[in-house]
């Protein structure tokens, strides 16, 4: 597949995005995680940093208008990401990676297949 100046931009406009949404997850989760379960604090960073992710990718990374039927896609594909990241992020911790760090290896795989999902619910190609 060749990459063109185009989508290398759009690449790299979606790993800045990924990149705040990942923060914004990681900061809530981190701060949650002394008031209660990990799931939970995991899935509520998850929610709140997905919010935010909607807006970034409509605007900045793929350059859309948002609307109903993107924020549908946007929705279905970030519930597989859901159950994919959360997946991951139990398998790690059982392995024995701390709860604390537990996210990080998470975002090093399920990331190219958020970028695959989230630029087709927003731009219906690949």
């Amino acid at each position: 597949m060749i990459i063109t100046k185009e989508r290398f931009w759009e690449i790299f406009r979606f790993g800045v995005v990924g990149t705040t949404a990942m923060l914004i997850h990681y900061g809530i989760y981190f701060v949650l995680l002394s008031y209660m379960n990990m799931n939970i604090a995991y899935s509520i960073g998850y929610f709140l940093s997905f919010l935010c992710n909607y807006l970034m990718s409509s605007y900045y990374t793929f350059k859309t208008k948002p609307s109903l039927q993107k924020f549908i896609r946007f929705t279905c594909s970030h519930g597989i990401n859901y159950f994919v990241y959360l997946g991951l992020f139990n398998f790690f911790y059982w392995i024995g990676v701390p709860e604390k760090l537990a996210p990080f290896p998470v975002y090093l795989i399920a990331v190219p297949i958020s970028f695959l999902l989230v630029r087709f619910a927003l731009k219906k190609s690949l």
